[in-house]
Formats: structure tokens, C-alpha cells, sequence
């Protein structure tokens, strides 16, 4: 029987590697340690030798051993670390606070203002009134901006200028005219010339300028056509006015044709005087017919632009009758005749 095993229903042990000596030495050798007591680096060559804290090896207070076995501790120094600075980006930076002033981190304000002028397209500060050019220490300053190399295109910058340029000589006429009576009152003493002529220099040349060109100016600035309408309306009654200010009727307050023909005699004085007046009519002549001929290039470029008279008449509709202040005005028009309306209904009536 010493050939069979001890126990024949148990797992045969022939091939069995645990079944070695050695095997079983070895095995038996390592101790069971569990997993809260396991540490990696125990068995190290010159490691510390200390041992993890766990479940089964608790850190100790109080006393000496609690001072051996604390965990160490970094020591925090007096001066703290400087905080770390960040660097805005050129599309991050913000050229002006909410407050109107500027970061410090934020660009000069040149160049911001420079930045901004690029993407807005236009100029950062409203441009200020250059027209008519007075002295800053005047007590009046400029009412209107004008600058035709800048608004006006380039194809029509020729024509505005010749506008201009013919608004001017009929200043200077005006100016000649009110000489004119000043020589004419002085030799024979007739005053209507002189003071029609001051009156005429002071009415004709400002509201000239507002009531055509202004609106020519405007019309080839921005194309349109009820500023065209406007400028056709009022030139053309500017052009019959000149025309009966070159004839010079007597009384009318101008030196015309006819006046200086019947100022003409044999003597010096007359002849100088006559001269005089001949050469301001002949200067309401030449404005005249300069008139006529800017009426015609500009009725001309008006046609050839493809305005009408409907487009002067939405215009018309979209940028006055809908404009803040005439709407206010007819408010307070139509508010006013309402209140007339009512008080006389109710006053009673006898």
C-alpha cells in the first residue's frame, strides 16, 4: 500500500511545482501583509525606512513620538510669489474703458484713436464748420462745412467750383453796384441807388448762397434729386433777376444799361460816372449770361444722372416730412388750431 497515494480522491501531486521542498520554504517565508499596510517603496536600497501610515500603524499625537513621526511640512516663506501677467493680444486690447478714460493696459490714446478711426471708416472728432473762414476770436463762427475736394466727386468737382466761383462775382457786382450809387448820389445827389444797393448786398449775397448754392452743393454731393429741384426753382428766378439788374431800370436800386447810357453828357464828370455804371452793367451782363450757361450744364448732368422729379418727391417724403422737427412743428401747429377749435365752440354765444 506505500505505492498508492494517501488520499486517493485528492488532486494528484506527480506534476505539482508547489510540491517542491523549496517552493514551500519560499512561500511560506513571505508574510501576509494586506493592502493598507502595502508600501512600494519599503524595500528600496537606501530608501527611507519609515513606514506608510495606514490602518494598522495610526500616526501618533502628543508627546516625543508624535514629533518623529509628523509628516513634513514646507514652510511658507514671508514673501509671497508676484502674480503672473498676462499680455492682452492687439484684437484684445480695449482702447477705452467704460468710463471714458484710459487702462493702463490698454494702447496709447493716439494710437487708439487711430485704431478706431480705421475700423469705424471714419474720422474719430465731428468736423467742425470751415465756412464762411472768420477768425477764431470772432463772435461769429462758421455755419456750413465745405471742402469740394473731399464731398464732391471728381466729376463734378468743375462744375461745383464754377457754382462757387459765379456766387462770389455776383458778390462782387452787388459790391460794385453799392459804389456805383455812392458815386451817383455824390454827383447828383440821388439816393435810391445807393440805398437799394445796401440792401441788395446784404439780402442777395447770404441768401444766395443758403437757397441755390447750397443745394447744388448738396445735390452733387449726395445725388440728389430733391436738392437739384430746389436749386432749379431758385436759379432760375436768380438768372431773370440778374437779366432786369443789367438792364438798370431807373428806381430799381441797380446800374444797369440804362442808367449809365442816360448819365453819358460832355462833361468830365459825367463821363466818369457814366463809365462808371456802364462797366457794372456790363459786369450784371456777363453774370447773367454765366447764369444761363451753369443752368444748362446742371439741368444737363441732372438728366444724364437718371433723376426725376418722382425720386425728388420720395425724397422729399422720407427726409422732411419725416424729419423730427417738422414733425414737431405740425404737432404743435395742429395741437394749437385744435385748441382754437374748442375754445370757440365752447364760448357761448349771446
Amino acid at each position: 500500500m506505500s505505492g498508492f497515494d494517501e488520499n486517493p480522491f485528492g488532486e494528484p501531486s506527480v506534476n505539482d511545482p508547489f510540491a517542491d521542498p523549496a517552493v514551500r520554504k519560499a512561500a511560506s517565508s513571505i508574510p501576509n501583509r494586506g493592502i493598507d499596510d502595502y508600501n512600494p517603496f519599503a524595500d528600496q536600497p537606501g530608501g527611507a525606512s519609515s513606514q506608510v501610515r495606514g490602518a494598522s500603524n495610526p500616526p501618533i499625537y502628543g508627546g516625543t513620538a508624535s514629533t518623529a513621526q509628523q509628516p513634513a511640512m514646507l514652510q511658507t516663506s514671508s514673501q509671497e510669489a508676484p502674480p503672473p501677467t498676462y499680455v492682452r493680444s492687439p484684437q484684445q486690447t480695449i482702447p477705452q474703458s467704460s468710463s471714458g478714460m484710459f487702462s493702463p493696459t490698454s494702447q496709447p490714446p493716439n494710437e487708439a484713436w487711430k485704431r478706431t478711426e480705421q475700423d469705424m471708416g471714419t474720422a474719430y472728432y465731428p468736423r467742425r464748420n470751415n465756412w464762411p473762414p472768420l477768425p477764431e476770436k470772432c463772435c461769429v463762427q462758421p455755419c456750413f462745412y465745405q471742402d469740394i475736394d473731399v464731398e464732391i466727386q471728381p466729376d463734378f468737382q468743375k462744375i461745383v467750383r464754377q457754382l462757387y466761383y459765379l456766387w462770389i462775382f455776383h458778390g462782387v457786382i452787388l459790391l460794385l453796384n453799392v459804389v456805383g450809387g455812392f458815386a451817383e448820389m455824390i454827383a447828383y445827389g440821388a439816393p435810391t441807388t445807393f440805398g437799394l444797393g445796401i440792401l441788395y448786398l446784404i439780402l442777395f449775397t447770404p441768401f444766395s448762397f443758403v437757397c441755390w448754392f447750397r443745394p447744388a452743393y448738396q445735390a452733387f454731393k449726395n445725388d440728389s434729386s430733391f436738392n437739384f429741384m430746389v436749386f432749379f426753382f431758385i436759379f432760375f428766378f436768380q438768372t431773370v433777376v440778374t437779366v432786369i439788374q443789367s438792364i438798370g431800370i431807373p428806381g430799381s436800386g441797380t446800374c444797369g444799361i440804362i442808367t449809365a447810357i442816360a448819365t453819358f453828357s460832355p462833361s468830365a464828370k459825367d463821363m466818369f460816372i457814366g463809365t462808371l455804371l456802364l462797366c457794372i452793367a456790363i459786369a450784371f451782363i456777363v453774370a447773367a449770361t454765366g447764369d444761363v450757361i451753369l443752368l444748362i450744364k446742371v439741368h444737363n448732368i441732372y438728366r444724364s444722372s437718371g433723376a426725376s422729379v418722382s425720386k425728388a418727391q420720395a425724397e422729399f417724403t422720407t427726409t422732411f416730412l419725416r424729419n423730427e422737427h417738422v414733425q414737431n412743428a405740425a404737432s404743435n401747429v395742429a395741437a394749437t388750431a385744435v385748441r382754437a377749435q374748442v375754445n370757440n365752440m365752447t364760448q357761448p354765444r349771446y
